[in-house]
C-alpha cells in the first residue's frame, strides 16, 4: 500500500452531516481504489456513510466499533460508474 491509501480521517465530535462531507472531499481528490478511513462518534453517522457510498459509487469496506467510535473503511469508486447507471433510465 502506498501513503495514499492510508487516509484516516478524524471526525470526532462532528455531527451530522460533517463527518459525511469531510470524507467526500477527501474521496474527490483521490483516484478509484483509494481507501480512506473516516472515525466517527455521531452515531447518525451508521446510516449517513454507507448512504452516501452506495450514492456516490464507493464501496463500504468495513464497519468497526471500539470505544464510542466507529471506523468506516472506505474505497473509492469510479466517479463516472454511477453517472453511467443513472444514464440507462
Amino acid at each position: 500500500m502506498t501513503e495514499i491509501d492510508e487516509i484516516e480521517i478524524d471526525g470526532r465530535g462532528l455531527l451530522c452531516p460533517l463527518p459525511v462531507l469531510r470524507l467526500r472531499k477527501v474521496l474527490t481528490g483521490l483516484p478509484a481504489g483509494s481507501r480512506v478511513t473516516l472515525i466517527a462518534t455521531d452515531k447518525m453517522a451508521a446510516v449517513d456513510v454507507p448512504h452516501f457510498c452506495t450514492q456516490a459509487g464507493h464501496e463500504l469496506l468495513s464497519v468497526t466499533e471500539r470505544d464510542g467510535e466507529t471506523r468506516y473503511e472506505v474505497m473509492r469508486g469510479d466517479a463516472y460508474a454511477c453517472r453511467a447507471d443513472d444514464q440507462r433510465a
